[in-house]
């Protein structure tokens, strides 16, 4: 697909690569802008403002899980949804002006993903508090950094993000088990891999 803008996905250590994967409103392939030491993750899009459509979020979030998992792993600064920029001179002005905030992110989340917990209470259960702050410190201790996310509904006791070392995934997982093993009343969901979207706090203009 060719289009006028740049969708950008996120931002990774300097490297050229395209994959094949389809992107958001269809881009392909997927590629890299690069300037200096970093590289942009992006595609081909013909509007500055994407429909944030289901298919479009789960495109984006599709993109940055195969850039981690290319080769032997990558770390990646996600980008939050929709941002696109009318050329890739603007996406390389806000990569020069970002460039010390990219790569201290990049440093402080190298070698990790983001990996997501909730904790529902069943339908007509009652659980302790001393039971889900052990079921939080549980998880916590096996995580490098752990944020609190909304608590959307009445029976939503826990709903975290965890950042934790790739090689320490498998780890994690089985504290989750653990976890669902050892409490009845509950029902966990866990997800991920993510791009660690919760660790990253860049504010970054866009259809420049």
């Amino acid at each position: 697909m060719n289009g006028n803008h740049i969708y950008t996905y996120g931002v990774v250590d300097d490297e050229e690569f395209e994959l094949d994967v389809t992107g958001v409103d269809g881009g392909t392939p997927i590629r890299t802008v690069r300037y200096r030491t970093l590289s942009a993750v992006v595609s081909d899009i013909d509007t500055l403002d994407p429909e944030r459509s289901d298919e479009n979020v789960r495109a984006h979030d599709e993109v940055l899980r195969e850039v981690m998992a290319f080769g032997d792993g990558r770390t990646a600064v996600p980008m939050r949804f929709g941002m696109v920029f009318k050329s890739g001179r603007a996406l390389k002005n806000v990569l020069r002006s970002g460039r010390r905030a990219f790569r201290k992110a990049l440093l402080d989340v190298d070698g990790t993903v983001e990996l997501g917990v909730k904790v529902v209470v069943d339908e007509g259960e009652v659980v302790e508090e001393a039971a889900l702050q052990n079921i939080a410190d549980r998880l916590a201790a096996a995580a490098e950094r752990d944020v609190e996310n909304d608590l959307f509904s009445d029976r939503l006791a826990l709903n975290r993000a965890y950042l934790v070392a790739s090689d320490n995934r498998e780890a994690f997982s089985e504290t989750v088990q653990a976890v669902r093993d050892d409490h009845d009343g509950v029902t966990v969901r866990y997800s991920g891999p993510w791009a660690p979207y919760n660790f990253v706090d860049i504010e970054v203009g866009a259809a420049q």
